[in-house]
């Protein structure tokens, strides 16, 4: 999938794979990949610093934790994340429509 497709959704489909519960970088990354079918391969150098602006804006929390010795830090969904995320469902399905209804017309009558 081209990449400048994910620009500007990029925060909602992290906060999709968090509903669920708390995930660590990797395991977010893989529940893109799993999720999409494999259509979405996000490199690191994106999730990661939009992790970190989500947790800035008050959507997620973090918390350091070791598993086999590895440090790892899980981010969890908000109250106010949840919000975002049912705003960004909401904003995706208007321009979905948007965007079907020009390339997707339907007949006139």
């Amino acid at each position: 999938m081209n990449p400048d497709a994910l620009r500007g959704h990029m925060d909602a489909l992290l906060l999709s794979v968090l509903e669920d519960g708390p995930l660590h970088g990797y395991a977010i990354i893989e529940a893109l990949q799993r999720r999409s079918g494999g259509a979405l391969n996000v490199p690191t150098g994106t999730v990661y610093p939009a992790l970190r602006r989500l947790e800035r804006m008050g959507h997620l929390t973090s918390e350091w934790a070791t598993v086999g010795g590895r440090r790892r830090r899980s981010y969890r969904l908000t109250s106010s994340g949840r919000a975002a995320l049912d705003g960004e469902r909401s904003s995706w399905q208007r321009f979905t429509d948007a965007i079907g209804s020009v390339l997707i017309p339907r007949p006139q009558h």
